[in-house]
């Protein structure tokens, strides 16, 4: 019996006949580097769409690409897991970079990529205003950073999953540790950015996905590395987002949460949508121990001003499954 990693002869049969054929090899050499809708495609190969979607659906149900939909619109990506990921990179590498179609197809992907690049920051611009509102109340992002990065160390693990991804800042912050990152949101406007953001950064080995934070579209025990930052206080129920999270660690895997303290902002719940006014360092404890986590690290990252009515502290909360 084959392993993940290994391959009979008839698997390599099957798979080899399912990705030999022109427009085939394209296309996986094309969703090695962005996840792509049917139209994306079209406008890449310059092909019809009952043609494209011939193509995806054979390449699909012969295990080597995976189909997901966001509202309206379906993606599709390399399968990253499973027996035929391996066989999919290495021909993918063995692919001439100056093949005429290749070259070609790269240079009109960059053409979506610059399409996405547009709208996002389009929709960006248009909301920036609240959320710059937001961060001049609080300790500046950067020492924000700094500080989630020191909590997580400079270990390299398998995979991380960032939930309430938004702009894909997290993941784009922690790239220099994981093999694998996925990230989280239900805003399509939101992953828009990201894609956007992380397509700028070069980051191949990302994944995002539309998703509910309570019932997540992941495996189980699947990730040595989780964040939650700065979402929590949007949702009613933060408790069941963080045992949802739970279940998506791998033994020995870290949660790492990133909140306001309590504080006594209204206008945050009458105008920006907060829900939750902060979190007391006894109640993160009580829900991350009900997730079955062991809190390790607590930091409070207090403003400059701290005597200041409106000003925030920033919470970070780092727990061990």
């Amino acid at each position: 019996m084959a392993n993940e990693k290994t391959l009979t002869l008839d698997q390599s049969v099957n798979f080899l006949r399912a990705a030999g054929e022109s427009t085939r090899l394209r296309l996986l050499s094309l969703l090695s580097e962005s996840d792509l809708t049917v139209s994306d495609l079209i406008e890449i190969l310059g092909q019809s769409q009952p043609r494209i979607s011939r193509h995806l659906k054979l390449l699909t149900e012969a295990g080597l690409l995976e189909r997901y939909q966001e509202g309206a619109w379906a993606y599709f990506r390399l399968r990253d897991q499973g027996p035929a990921s391996g066989l999919v990179q290495s021909i993918i590498r063995q692919f001439d970079s100056q093949d005429k179609d290749i070259e070609r197809d790269r240079e009109r992907l960059q053409m979506v990529r610059n399409k996405r690049a547009e709208q996002a920051s389009e929709y960006f611009s248009n909301n920036a205003a609240e959320w710059d509102k937001i961060r001049s109340l609080h300790i500046d992002e950067t020492n924000v950073e700094s500080a989630m990065l020191e909590m997580v160390g400079e270990s390299k693990i398998d995979s991380m999953l960032d939930l309430g991804t938004g702009t894909g800042r997290m993941l784009e912050l922690f790239s220099g540790i994981y093999e694998k990152g996925i990230g989280i949101d239900a805003s399509r406007d939101m992953l828009s950015i990201a894609r956007s953001r992380l397509d700028e950064a070069n980051l191949s080995r990302v994944q995002t996905r539309q998703g509910d934070l309570f019932l997540l579209p992941t495996q189980p025990a699947s990730f040595n590395l989780v964040t939650i930052h700065q979402v929590l206080h949007y949702l009613d129920n933060p408790a069941r987002a963080i045992t949802e999270a739970a279940k998506a660690l791998a033994p020995q895997g870290r949660l790492l949460i990133a909140d306001f303290a309590p504080h006594e902002l209204e206008f945050l719940q009458e105008e920006h949508a907060h829900i939750r006014m902060g979190f007391p360092e006894e109640q993160m404890a009580e829900w991350l121990e009900d997730a079955g986590l062991k809190l390790r690290q607590v930091k409070h990252l207090e403003p400059k001003d701290k005597k200041a009515k409106d000003a925030l502290t920033v919470s970070l909360w780092l727990a061990e499954k």
